[in-house]
């Protein structure tokens, strides 16, 4: 193999790698369909063209054959007065008219046979144009999903999908850490409350111990039910009498009763 062959093979090789790579499917079947509209523009013309020749040789054909048959009937005539020699000159007239006619046929028939084949080819030139649009549609929405799939696939392959994932470990980390922490705070908040309401209950109990104390060392007896429920003594006013046996301490009544016995 040559050098020059060599060359040839590899610039080839290049140029159908940067056509092929340059090739837009969606633009490439436009352009394919347009071609295909333009063929079928000037198969049109073609088939015009080829009924009007039609058309011409048969009006000549039929011409021709009019000729023929008024030259023959002209020769009848010129036979009838008796003049042969003008008989002979008309029949050779209808003889050249009708050897014109039987060309003319013959030119006819092929005409007929061009239309009707260019005719066909119309046809199917045009069926073909109507599938290749349907078909374009369909390779076309076919190349743009792809392209559309290809941008989708390059943009999550660009995302860094691990440093994405551990951006939300850490904000569930988070999230469970302020969680626990809103819920000590409330377990904090009702013992501080358990706690209060204790301590006013036990404050309550050594406030009415310490007030009966003081009932029995007045002498006073213990307090009437009313008032050491609400914690207060008894007026300092009130006769002693006026207490109700019944409220007084029973040990202490059985001390004042030793007393006056004694």
């Amino acid at each position: 193999m040559g050098l020059l062959d060599r060359v040839s093979r590899v610039v080839r090789a290049n140029l159908n790698t940067l056509v092929s790579s340059a090739e837009d499917p969606e633009k490439i079947l436009e352009q394919t369909v347009i071609d295909m509209q333009e063929d079928l523009v000037q198969l049109r013309q073609a088939v015009a063209q080829a009924i009007a020749a039609q058309k011409r040789l048969e009006q000549q054909f039929n011409q021709n054959q009019t000729q023929s048959t008024e030259w023959e009937n002209r020769a009848r005539l010129a036979l009838q007065k008796g003049d042969d020699n003008l008989a002979r000159e008309a029949l050779n007239r209808k003889k050249t008219y009708a050897k014109t006619a039987v060309a003319l046929k013959t030119q006819v028939d092929q005409s007929k046979t061009q239309a009707t084949t260019l005719k066909q080819q119309m046809s199917a030139l045009e069926s073909k144009i109507s599938e290749a649009k349907t078909k374009k549609e369909m390779l076309t929405a076919r190349a743009r999903a792809a392209k559309a799939t290809e941008q989708i696939n390059r943009a999550i392959g660009s995302v860094d999908t691990t440093s994405a994932l551990s951006a939300f470990d850490r904000m569930e980390d988070k999230v469970l850490q302020m969680e626990a922490q809103s819920q000590a705070v409330a377990e904090l908040a009702g013992d501080q409350l358990e706690s209060q309401f204790a301590a006013l209950e036990s404050g309550s109990d050594v406030d009415d111990e310490l007030l009966r104390l003081k009932a029995e060392l007045s002498g006073g007896g213990a307090l009437p039910a009313a008032s050491a429920a609400t914690g207060a003594l008894p007026p300092a006013d009130t006769p002693a009498d006026t207490v109700k046996p019944a409220a007084l301490d029973p040990e202490l009544e059985e001390l004042r009763t030793k007393l006056d016995q004694g």
